[in-house]
């Protein structure tokens, strides 16, 4: 992968991260670290080419959908 392209992603994580806790009233540390043990940022990274061209509102309700796949 190339630095741009980790950069980008990296960026990305970040933004839906912040997004994520501002939406749902939490610490971005403690959503950083609930994504990384329920693999959310694996999933990020994989769908980057597809999630980084939507809408807030369609990257948050997929990693709701993504949270509550993974709890079943």
């Amino acid at each position: 992968m190339s630095d741009d392209l980790f950069e980008k992603k990296a960026e990305f994580i970040s933004w839906c991260i912040e997004m994520y806790a501002s939406t749902n009233s939490l610490k971005g540390r403690d959503v950083a670290n609930d994504f990384e043990s329920k693999k959310v940022l694996d999933f990020l990274g994989e769908h980057y080419e597809v999630l980084h061209t939507q809408g807030k509102s369609y990257i948050l309700a997929a990693i709701e959908d993504f949270i509550k796949a993974r709890a079943n």
